[in-house]
């Protein structure tokens, strides 16, 4: 979830609810039937989805497409698409059980279409609070019809696509009003909120963790767009999740939508999404293509690099959208190393970052057919984690340089364009000088701002007591 937005197509269809929610959506239709059965306190269900999906290519022509499992594309290596989903269904008991009556302490996160919460799960099913186990249950806000949408969708797509890098969908609710996902708990949170999040509890990524966490994420998307070419359509930093050995999965399928058919370009649908990470055709035509999330992870890899959002209005005026803002300092490797995260602290191999940087450039291609296929942009983080090129510990400089690189950094680390950081060079290169002169001549000469104060040695010579630096 997070904060979408969406506008209407060119030819809009008004949807419509009934009392079990099939709707009339622009471009696709779905329905969701089955068979139930009760065991103990929990049901199961088995699922069949039927999506139809109006593709665009050349002719305009329109198409039905199957979600299963024959595809001219093999499911990607480790993942796999059910035949059926085998998803539980909660009673809407259970489900306030576990998580304390929906108590306010459990919340975990909130969005556009409802909330998330922590609860606790029995193995048969019923809960007691703080013991079990640990689930994350979203509860969609049933009065938005976009809530009705996303919660359809995430059984449709999670209900069937298996992948170590997908969130688990564990069971839905669906209880008169009420409508209510369980997934499997991500104890460490979303990407996100270690990028962007402040404070003792939320602790810096290491570089070999955020590599780690790209490779993750393009996995599975790669996978999502191999299997049944199904288009992500929300990929961010908030839709990353990750679990106790911050392995990445994907989370948040209610945008998703099936890709079009082998002989077709692109979906042609209603634009929602997140500002920052939509593609720029898609916002501009509503033409969605598997490349638009290509895009969105290009926004990703910049955001892991920089450690700054996507979009922010707080930054000066210029800097608000992050891509359009650094485009120019990812073609190089000098002034690459400015808009590096501060909170890395100097500790990441510059190559790496540089080919990472390269890359990102290649997702962000304005044209989607001149950006890579998801498998080659994992492939291609692959190879740049299989030449384990070792974070490049910083050499140690006096406090005063240190401060003041620190205070260049945090005031903007891109409208210097490397000038105050070479100043700071030829200003230490000064320093070296005077001290040797001061040392061997017994004079302390001033120039480039530095002072030297002097004391008398045992053999009359004079030498530097201490020098600063004025910048």
């Amino acid at each position: 979830m997070g904060n979408c937005w969406g506008s209407q197509p060119h030819s809009e269809v008004t949807p419509t609810t009934t009392g079990n929610l099939s709707t009339a959506t622009p471009g696709i239709s779905q329905t969701i039937s089955g068979s139930t059965t009760t065991s103990g306190s929990y049901t199961t269900t088995t699922t069949t989805t039927t999506t139809t999906t109006t593709t665009s290519g050349s002719g305009n022509s329109s198409v039905n497409s199957k979600f299963s499992v024959a595809s001219g594309d093999q499911p990607y290596p480790t993942g796999q698409i059910l035949p059926t989903s085998n998803l539980r269904i909660f009673t809407f008991g259970d489900l306030k059980a576990a998580t304390k009556n929906f108590r306010a302490d459990t919340v975990l996160g909130e969005g556009g279409f409802g909330k998330v919460f922590k609860g606790w799960l029995e193995e048969k099913g019923t809960s007691k609070g703080g013991s079990g186990t640990v689930i994350a249950v979203k509860k969609l806000n049933s009065e938005s019809l976009q809530g009705i949408e996303e919660w359809r969708s995430e059984v449709s797509f999670l209900g069937r696509l298996s992948h170590p890098n997908l969130v688990k969908l564990l069971g839905y609710c669906l209880e008169e009003t009420e409508l209510l996902l369980v997934y499997e708990f991500m104890q460490k949170g979303s990407l996100e909120n270690h990028l962007f999040g402040r404070g003792s509890a939320v602790q810096p990524l290491p570089w070999d963790i955020r590599l780690k966490i790209a490779i993750g994420a393009a996995r599975g998307l790669a996978f999502l767009h191999t299997s049944e070419k199904v288009i992500y359509r929300d990929f961010k930093a908030s839709n990353i999740l990750l679990d106790g050995s911050y392995n990445a999965k994907i989370s948040d399928f209610g945008l998703a939508k099936l890709g079009p058919s082998a002989s077709q370009s692109h979906v042609t649908t209603r634009v929602m999404g997140t500002y920052g990470y939509a593609a720029p055709e898609y916002v501009a035509t509503g033409h969605l293509y598997v490349k638009s999330d290509v895009y969105g992870f290009g926004v990703v890899l910049v955001e892991i690099l920089t450690g700054l959002r996507a979009l922010d209005s707080n930054r000066p005026s210029g800097q608000h959208n992050l891509t359009e803002w650094v485009k120019p300092y990812l073609h190089d490797r000098r002034k690459l190393k400015g808009i590096m995260d501060s909170r890395l602290e100097g500790k990441f191999p510059s190559k790496a970052a540089f080919r990472i940087a390269q890359l990102a450039l290649k997702c962000l291609a304005s044209e989607p057919k001149q950006r890579p296929s998801m498998r080659e942009v994992l492939e291609s983080l692959e190879r740049i984690q299989a030449a384990n090129e070792k974070p490049v510990e910083p050499k140690l400089r006096s406090n005063h340089t240190r401060q003041a690189h620190q205070a260049v950094h945090h005031r903007s680390p891109l409208k210097d364009d490397g000038k105050v950081h070479d100043n700071i060079i030829r200003k230490v290169a000064a320093l070296k000088l005077v001290y040797e002169s001061c040392k061997d001549s017994g004079d302390a000469p001033r120039q480039g701002g530095t002072r030297g104060d002097k004391e008398k040695t045992q053999s009359g010579k004079r030498k530097c007591k201490s020098f600063t630096i004025d910048y």
